[in-house]
């Protein structure tokens, strides 16, 4: 049985059924990816460190040209700080990325004897989870990202356009954190639907959900959605 009272199980009722009319739109409207590996999990390690506070073109110029500069990952762990830094540069923060990246290399190192995160493809996925976070500025977003798009585990990351169109769709509180969105959405949306509907709200925040000056008028999920309801 429920331990929740009857109001609240009908409150999860409606999101369940909201989720799945906004999941459904969203297909319709941008697809239905299927599962692949996007990069190796170390270098999706770098990469997600480099993403923060930044938009992709310059997350993939900075990750580009670090590994121009440096032929294998062990060379950035042993490289002088300030050539790490100047390497990724085009990320912005580059005085704490470069650094935060050597340590979490040197981490792996320390931990697995070779800078590897291949130890967590048969580890459950909370033990993956803890073990990930335990990285110095490795947060949910970076660990779900590893998780989901490197070993294809259940993990459902939060970043900026996630965070943003779930809150004006409603699927999550108006002042719900992002780390606390990550625990959120990942018990509302089914674990077979993490990859595809974490996409789709990316697709959706940058083609229509703006930041500022959201396209409503265009917007397939208008009638779903508790911003624009707002609005009228």
């Amino acid at each position: 049985m429920s331990t929740q009272r009857p109001d609240q199980d009908a409150h999860v009722a409606r999101l369940r059924a909201k989720y799945e009319t906004i999941a459904d739109l969203l297909k319709a409207t941008y697809g239905a990816p299927t599962w692949r590996p996007h990069l190796s999990p170390v270098d999706e390690l770098v990469s997600t460190i480099l993403s923060q506070n930044t938009n992709d073109g310059n997350r993939d110029r900075a990750f580009m040209q670090l590994r121009a500069r440096f032929p294998t990952w062990e060379a950035v762990r042993d490289a002088p700080e300030h050539e790490v830094i100047e390497a990724v540069r085009p990320a912005g923060l580059a005085n704490h990325k470069g650094p935060r990246i050597q340590a979490a290399l040197r981490h792996l190192t320390e931990t697995q004897g070779r800078i590897t995160l291949d130890h967590l493809e048969d580890m459950p996925l909370e033990e993956a989870r803890a073990w990930l976070t335990g990285i110095d500025g490795v947060g949910p977003k970076t660990a779900a990202i590893i998780l989901l798009f490197a070993f294809g585990k259940p993990a459902f990351p939060v970043d900026t356009h996630v965070h943003r169109v779930s809150k004006r769709l409603g699927l999550i509180g108006p002042k719900v954190s992002r780390e606390q969105a990550h625990a959120d959405l990942e018990a509302l949306v089914p674990p077979a639907d993490y990859y595809v509907f974490h996409l789709n709200m990316i697709a959706h925040g940058r083609a229509l959900c703006y930041a500022r000056t959201p396209a409503c008028a265009r917007c397939p999920l208008s009638a779903h959605c508790d911003y624009f309801q707002g609005l009228q």
